[in-house]
């Protein structure tokens, strides 16, 4: 659980006097403890100025001129106003092929289903450079645009999902995937559009985007998945929240299916329920069967 920071000596002092809007610790600490309830997100404290400027024009929009009257309006329970609040504070770091040691074996995961049809969670898509990254990968493994495999992307950042779907991307975002990928997944922007580039329609087909709070206690998703993505997420998350997210995903998993974390995760604290596959990719342990120590 999120804690609030500082003594009830500094509680209330203002965070640097010279801001725009009135700024307190006893505001950051508030802050804090509702994206905590809301999303599952810890806030470290040193997070005071990420928090101020990224809430800011929220301020400025409803022409508020303290951090302790926004929080007002955000209690009284609208649910716009609480999205934009998510929106502003979920860090959203991602590219195409990040963790690239990853896509090799899903490769090979989708291969030695000979053909049959495979379902795949990635459950932080942030602005879609992942799911199409998994795409891609499953357009090659399988050779065909008609891969029999559906990806679901899902945030909770409603703003990155709308980009993802779109699946617009300036031409620096995916010139390391080299001239032959470029060639046959995306199309180049001209006239208004010039120094852009569009996902190829044939892969957009192959994903769904849709919001999903990992925090919700119902999840609006259906499994069995044969393969979830949870990559450079728990991070955010204190140690209670991950174990109870990840055992969560472990029926939604098919008995052989795979879970890929991120490089610097790793899920020793439930290994009554995953086991080390690979290079931060893990497997199901079958109920009854002796975990890992």
């Amino acid at each position: 659980m999120a804690t609030a920071s500082g003594t009830a000596a500094t509680s209330f002092a203002v965070l640097q006097s010279d801001r725009e809007f009135e700024y307190t610790q006893r505001d950051f600490d508030q802050i804090r403890k509702r994206i905590y309830d809301r999303v599952g997100i810890s806030l470290s404290p040193q997070k005071a100025d990420m928090v101020y400027s990224r809430l800011a024009r929220r301020l400025r929009l409803h022409r508020l001129t303290r951090f302790q009257d926004y929080l007002v309006l955000l209690d009284k329970g609208d649910e716009t106003e609480w999205e934009a609040f998510t929106n502003a504070l979920t860090t959203n770091l991602t590219s195409f092929f990040r963790e690239s040691h990853h896509f090799p074996l899903l490769a090979e995961h989708l291969q030695a289903r000979r053909g049959r049809p495979a379902t795949i969670w990635c459950s932080a898509a942030s602005t879609g450079e992942e799911p199409y990254s998994i795409a891609i990968t499953a357009v090659e493994a399988l050779a065909s645009f008609e891969a029999p495999v559906s990806i679901l992307a899902s945030d909770v950042d409603t703003n990155v999902l709308r980009k993802g779907e779109a699946g617009v991307y300036s031409a620096d975002k995916v010139e390391r995937l080299g001239p032959d990928r470029l060639r046959r997944f995306f199309l180049k922007g001209s006239g208004e559009q010039a120094g852009m580039v569009r996902v190829r329609p044939e892969l957009q087909r192959m994903i769904t985007f849709r919001p999903v709070n990992l925090l919700s206690p119902a999840w609006p998703v259906r499994g069995p998945f044969d393969v979830i993505f949870c990559r450079n997420v728990m991070i955010y998350f204190d140690k209670e929240t991950q174990a109870g997210i990840l055992r969560r995903f472990a029926p939604l998993l098919q008995p052989d299916g795979l879970l890929f974390v991120g490089h610097s995760e790793s899920l020793f604290h439930v290994s009554d329920t995953f086991r080390l596959r690979g290079k931060t990719v893990y497997e199901r342990v079958s109920r009854g069967e002796p975990h890992a120590r």
